[in-house]
């Protein structure tokens, strides 16, 4: 109801004629007219409905919004009537009310002073409030003189009626219980049909596989309706591609040659074979990552792995727990995941083939008498990427290959790899510092220009190395230079020219792309 009004004289007078002439007499026959008007106009209090549905997958928006706006109505029928309808679907209760978009809408309608509505009656307690959402939110809706309406009640709520803010409390506790219950249930469901059961649980299947039918569901009333479930097969195309990225990596070649391989062939990559269930891959080309993601998945062995991946609800900002956290994926360690007790699905690569390959790893060992000083603090200019260190000529050098790899062929457009010397950067670091310095000592403007101080060594440094210039802060890192004498440095001009060296694709052994080529 709105607040801050005066009471009209109509309902004053009706109970000055039916009261015992006290003024406490008075004021409950005001009081109790008022609860049997609804509202001092004649149209009643105006309602704004809001509803929430958490899934349109596996449960029927219109059904869901349907009962409760029915029950909203029942709520409200003889106070007054519903004149804005909110209705989220596909976001969690444990949202809050400001990350969801309709209810969002809804807090920004009762802001505006001239809002049609004057209440809000909620369809689901449950649905709409989880854990203290009502109590953090309470301040607000008085703020705004807005009363809320819960079928739970009966009517509006009054945090100041002893009894009625516990209520909104269970109700939130008993929303909060309910997801975790259906979380628990579920995740324990999971993990008996892929550990015994061997079920394939939804999702994309891995390249190489393809989705066969497993015969009628388990569940009879679901079987009656003709539901029937599937498990991975192996595909007569893709399924040999698999085989070959393990024998290869058996064999000692490197992530990159067999990618490079895989795409001088012309081999479609998983997002080109089914671009349906990848519209967020570029479909172009095979990379680095797609074949190392291939070789850590342990399906390919024929069993059913479930829970390689975990959700995290990671806390939006610590100081203020009121805006809710986020869904974090991060990958779970191999003890963590819940493997099939039998083969489910045909094998692309033996267990032992599988965990051998799991061991291999790229040797990164560095000669005892090779040094980088400037390691992680170079970058490229045309690009902006680190330097990578390199041995070049006998001496510690750093590169830039301006994100491209040997995964795939160099195109005539590429820029060519770019090339710096230590010892030419080393032999500049101390003007360089001195010119850096200078200019914080006496502010910005100052230290740098042609008359002050420091500035012409500063400016002879920059001529003698027009190469070098500060383009960072310090990383904070333990490194051999100094601390106060490390600093972020860009190469805006390489020293150095040239094609590096990459490995030659074998694909002797590789089977023939779908077009015949090799």
């Amino acid at each position: 109801m709105t607040a801050n009004v005066t009471a009209p004289p109509l309902l004053g007078a009706d109970a000055a004629a039916v009261c015992d002439g006290s003024l406490v007499g008075w004021a409950d026959a005001f009081g109790q007219l008022r609860l049997e008007a609804g509202r001092w106009d004649r149209c009643g209090v105006r309602f704004a409905f809001y509803g929430r549905v958490s899934s349109e997958e596996h449960q029927d928006p219109i059904t869901s919004r349907g009962w409760q706006l029915l029950r909203a109505q029942a709520l409200t029928s003889g106070h007054g009537r519903i004149v804005a309808q909110f209705f989220d679907i596909g976001h969690s209760r444990t949202l809050p009310w400001a990350r969801r978009p309709e209810a969002a809408a809804l807090l920004a309608a009762m802001a505006d002073p001239d809002r049609e509505f004057d209440a809000i009656v909620i369809g689901s307690s449950e649905r709409a409030f989880h854990g203290n959402q009502f109590t953090v939110m309470a301040p607000l809706f008085e703020h705004y003189g807005v009363t809320v309406w819960i079928p739970e009640l009966g009517g509006a709520v009054d945090p100041k009626v002893a009894g009625h803010e516990e209520l909104m409390v269970l109700l939130g506790i008993l929303a909060k219980r309910e997801v975790a219950r259906t979380r628990i249930r579920v995740r324990a469901a999971m993990t008996v049909q892929a550990r015994d059961q061997g079920r394939y649980l939804g999702g994309r299947p891995p390249y190489g596989y393809q989705l066969v039918d497993a015969g009628p569901h388990p569940n009879r009333a679901l079987a009656r309706r003709g539901v029937r479930v599937q498990r991975l097969g192996s595909d007569p195309e893709c399924g040999p591609i698999v085989s070959w990225i393990f024998a290869q990596r058996l064999a000692g070649h490197s992530i990159a040659r067999i990618t490079r391989a895989l795409n001088d062939t012309a081999i479609p990559c998983p997002s080109a074979t089914d671009p349906q269930r990848n519209p967020h891959r570029t479909a172009q080309q095979w990379t680095l990552t797609t074949v190392r993601a291939i070789l850590a998945n342990a399906r390919y062995t024929g069993r059913q792995v479930w829970n390689r991946q975990r959700t995290d609800h990671d806390l939006i900002d610590p100081a203020n727990t009121t805006l809710g956290t986020r869904d974090v994926m991060r990958w779970n360690t191999p003890d963590d995941w819940i493997i099939s007790t039998s083969i489910a699905n045909p094998a692309l690569v033996s267990e032992v083939d599988f965990i051998a390959v799991q061991g291999i790893r790229a040797r990164r060992d560095t000669a005892p008498d090779r040094e980088y000083v400037l390691t992680g603090l170079l970058r490229c200019g045309p690009c902006g990427r680190l330097m990578d260190s390199c041995w070049s000529h006998g001496r510690a050098a750093y590169r830039c290959r301006h994100g491209h790899s040997s995964a795939t062929a160099p195109a005539s457009e590429r820029p060519r790899n770019a090339y710096l010397r230590e010892d030419h950067v080393l032999a500049h670091l101390p003007a360089l510092w001195l010119r850096v310095t200078t200019a914080r000592a006496e502010g910005p403007g100052k230290g740098t220009g042609r008359h002050g101080a420091g500035g012409r060594r500063a400016s002879a440094g920059k001529r003698d190395h027009p190469r070098l210039r500060s383009g960072g802060q310090d990383t904070g890192r333990q490194h051999p230079v100094a601390r106060e004498d490390r600093l972020r440095l860009t190469v805006t001009a390489p020293t150095t020219h040239r094609r590096g060296g990459r490995e030659t694709a074998n694909a002797r052994s590789l089977p023939k792309a779908r077009n015949g080529r090799r």
